[in-house]
């Protein structure tokens, strides 16, 4: 641990650190590891391209829909143990996606292997943030980020490197030991906790189901079937109505599913606020630089994969010196350095952006908003998770986690949006006109959080020692 005066963290505390950081390393790898093995899924198993749009957003959304479910059923059962079916369950589904035989048998196992990603994400948050003090937790976070990052960073490359040197299915098969091994230890290293009170919040956890499944459905469909089309504009306005519903619920529910007092907190606010530009952001940036070095650059999967190096290595090295510096520091001035550094390497982007760029040309820019984003995410996750109650570290991991996958999903859509009316892949010169405006967008959202960083609450000072009395006032 840095810092003289620094506490060394318990056994205890390590291994929930480690356990819950191998579960979000599972789950964020898998993300993106998909992506690059989507041609040779398609040729051998002669999936269409609907299967193939299918094939992530089954994925996607089970896990954004049913995070908070997960959360509240950790608080309700123990969350140690819900940790553990959701490992059992993503292993048992990645197996399942790597024997299917057909493109309708890979997306139901995507839709059970998202179940399990959503169990798994909001409580590892939970046990780490339970096991370390709040003091601690920027640190712990860092880590916990850095691993994060490294799974982002090794996932494009690990897609190319299996799908060209073994085949698509071990992308699959490399979540079944992972997770299988993971299991024994969390059962015996990690300690259980509870959430405040035992009911299930069972209308509240319908309401936020079906909003949260119209809101994903709404945004993953429309870059396919067009923002006029009635079954984009149908699930959203319905999404809508139905959170508005939730909230109503949640402020006469005698359990609710997520407590409306903890909106009270101006950092849980800012912080779920924050959480959705700033991964609506990367998100974006990463859907559309992926396919630029391919189809404007012409490079392949796997030198796709290395070129995106520069915005994956900044989070693993530089996250956890940057939760450290929160604990010091406190949250807004991380955010609105990081934030500010994001939204600079993306404008930066745009602006340079061409067809046959050379990749030199891009290795600032990336690396800047890669260090911008290392510098916020412990930052803005301790102030939206790590200043709750411990009975409310569930509900509030929940929240955040359901609010940084929303905001991914955003962070493609409104992208994709702007592309589709500015640019094409017909040509390298049209793709590259679309990208730029694109990654103008996702600058945007980027700046749109700093903005936002700046709500957040400065750190109370500590109060000066109080001066010794002196030997009048003594003997007085």
């Amino acid at each position: 641990m840095s810092g003289g005066n620094r506490v060394r963290a318990t056994a205890e505390q390590r291994w929930a650190l480690v356990l819950a950081s191998v579960g979000s390393f599972m789950v964020v790898l898998d993300a993106l590891i998909v992506a690059t093995a989507l041609t040779a899924i398609q040729r051998d198993l002669h999936a269409s391209i609907e299967d193939l749009e299918w094939t992530v957003n089954a994925y996607t959304l089970s896990f954004a829909v049913l995070l908070m479910t997960g959360a509240s059923l950790g608080d309700r059962f123990g969350r140690r143990r819900l940790y553990i079916v959701g490992l059992a369950l993503f292993a048992a589904a990645s197996a399942a996606c790597a024997l299917a035989d057909g493109a309708g048998a890979l997306i139901a196992a995507r839709v059970v292997q998202g179940v399990g990603a959503a169990t798994v994400m909001p409580l590892a948050l939970s046990l780490l943030n339970a096991a370390f003090p709040l003091e601690r937790r920027g640190w712990a976070l860092g880590v916990y980020g850095s691993v994060t990052g490294l799974a982002a960073l090794l996932g494009p490359v690990l897609g190319g490197v299996i799908t060209q040197g073994l085949a698509w299915q071990w992308i699959f098969w490399l979540n079944v030991p992972i997770g299988l091994a993971a299991i024994p230890f969390v059962r015996v290293r990690v300690k259980e906790g509870f959430g405040q009170g035992v009911a299930i919040d069972l209308p509240g956890l319908v309401l936020f189901t079906l909003a949260a499944l119209g809101l994903v459905w709404g945004l993953v469909r429309a870059n396919s079937a067009g923002w006029g089309s009635a079954t984009v504009i149908a699930p959203l306005a319905g999404g809508a109505v139905l959170t508005m519903a939730f909230v109503g619920w949640q402020s006469r529910a005698r359990a609710p599913m997520l407590p409306l007092r903890l909106f009270r907190s101006r950092a849980f606010s800012t912080g779920n606020a924050l959480i959705f530009l700033l991964n609506g952001s990367m998100m974006g940036a990463i859907f559309f630089m992926t396919q630029y070095q391919q189809v404007a650059l012409g490079q392949g999967p796997l030198s796709t994969g290395l070129r995106m190096l520069p915005w994956g290595v900044a989070p693993f090295l530089i996250a956890p010196v940057a939760g450290t510096l929160t604990d010091r520091l406190g949250a807004r001035p991380l955010v609105v350095t990081g934030l500010t550094l994001q939204a600079a390497g993306m404008a930066w982007t745009a602006l340079i952006a061409s067809p046959h760029l050379s990749y030199g040309a891009l290795v600032t820019p990336m690396s800047v908003a890669g260090i911008g984003f290392a510098l916020g995410i412990p930052a803005v996750t301790k102030a939206a998770v790590s200043t709750s109650a411990p009975a409310d570290i569930g509900r509030a991991s929940g929240a955040y986690s359901t609010m940084r996958q929303l905001g991914g999903a955003f962070g493609v859509a409104i992208p994709a949006a702007v592309f589709a009316a500015t640019g094409g892949y017909a040509t390298a010169s049209a793709f590259s006109h679309g990208f730029a405006w694109a990654i103008a967008v996702a600058a945007a959202l980027a700046f749109a959080g700093m903005l936002a960083g700046l709500l957040l609450p400065t750190p109370a000072r500590p109060a000066p020692p109080r001066p010794a009395p002196t030997r009048t006032a003594q003997r007085i």
